[in-house]
């Protein structure tokens, strides 16, 4: 009996050992495995939020709103193009409601589309005042690129910022790369980072500007959240709708002379004559064919559209934005009836 009792007390103390330790290594454990946040939401009066979305990797629910709903049901536009893009997403820029998808989530070279997470991550971080030096390797980039960087010397950060949207300025992207990360790797790694913590799920980047397509890709479902997440950003918004700039800048001429290269802004949208286009950006590479990302609005309504390899963009963008307006009740003009076909001359 007494050498019972002294083997159960033996292993009541081995318990209570075990679940000791099981204590002590615990939070450990937990601090581990527990994500953290990098960054603190900044307010904004603009956009489809009231803050901008933090840089970190773990997956926050601030910046996760600028997803697309999910579409649970038959989408209200049903447009069929005889020779359609190989992806697109036509959605509500303030809601993320989803009107017309095709492939949402096909993982598709980018091109140039590329910029819209360089300019988020800059504008978010880095005031128009900062001066950022240029590098050789910035100032013989290839490719569209503002040709007028100074080498070895610093220029001011806000012009550069107008280059990369509006010109697609490849020498501004890695200009500001090489400033705000240290170095190009160090920038793309955290435009990855950037890209998770927005739960850009089919998103990976390999280049600060597009003009590599290998390794740099996403889909025009996350495309759609990065322009939400872009308009929602005062300065993006204000240069992505900007038509012409004049920025002060330390060259001969003491300017930049910047005319935006997205086709909409300058000439409108075909059969929405009271739209106003407010961006947002375009891409080509042999690989990733002809990319848009479009926004446009008529009074408070605002939708974007992003189409990814389209034969015919400039084609299929309005027809896009101009059904989508119709469906969601936006009084739009008729449209003009088909020109007859003149017939060929003997």
């Amino acid at each position: 009996m007494t050498k019972r009792i002294a083997v159960i007390a033996g292993l009541i103390v081995l318990c209570a050992a075990t679940a000791a330790v099981a204590i002590a290594i615990w939070p450990d454990r937990t601090s581990d495995s527990t994500p953290t946040r990098t960054g603190t939401p900044v307010p904004v009066a603009s956009g489809p939020g009231a803050t901008e979305p933090s840089l970190g990797t773990s997956v926050d629910p601030e910046v996760t709103r600028f997803a697309l709903q999910p579409v649970t049901g038959p989408v209200p536009v049903r447009h069929v193009f005889k020779h359609p893009p190989a992806a697109g997403v036509l959605f509500d820029v303030q809601s993320g409601r989803v009107l017309w998808q095709r492939h949402p989530r096909s993982e598709r070279p980018i091109a140039s589309l590329t910029k819209m997470m360089t300019a988020l991550i800059v504008a978010r971080k880095d005031s128009p005042s900062e001066q950022v030096w240029v590098s050789p390797k910035a100032a013989h980039t290839p490719g569209s690129a503002t040709g007028l960087l100074p080498r070895g010397h610093k220029v001011p950060l806000e012009p550069l910022l107008d280059a990369l949207i509006m010109i697609s300025a490849n020498d501004a992207a890695v200009a500001l790369a090489e400033h705000e990360g240290g170095t190009v790797t160090r920038f793309v790694k955290r435009m990855n980072e950037q890209a998770q913590a927005m739960a850009l799920s089919c998103t990976h980047f390999s280049t600060p500007n597009g003009l590599r397509d290998r390794g740099n890709h996403s889909c025009a479902a996350d495309l759609a959240a990065l322009a939400r997440a872009d308009l929602a950003n005062r300065r993006i918004a204000r240069i992505a709708s900007t038509r012409y700039a004049k920025p002060h800048f330390p060259i001969k001429g003491n300017h930049l002379y910047l005319s935006n290269n997205h086709y909409f802004l300058q000439r409108g949208l075909t059969g929405l004559p009271s739209a106003r286009v407010t961006g947002l950006k375009t891409g080509f590479t042999v690989g990733a064919g002809r990319c848009y990302v479009t926004t446009a609005a008529i009074g408070k309504h605002e939708l974007g559209v992003v189409i990814l390899d389209s034969p015919n963009p400039l084609l299929q963008v309005p027809a896009l934005l101009r059904a989508g307006f119709v469906a969601e009740g936006v009084p739009v003009p008729p449209p003009a009836p088909a020109q007859p076909k003149r017939p060929p001359e003997r």
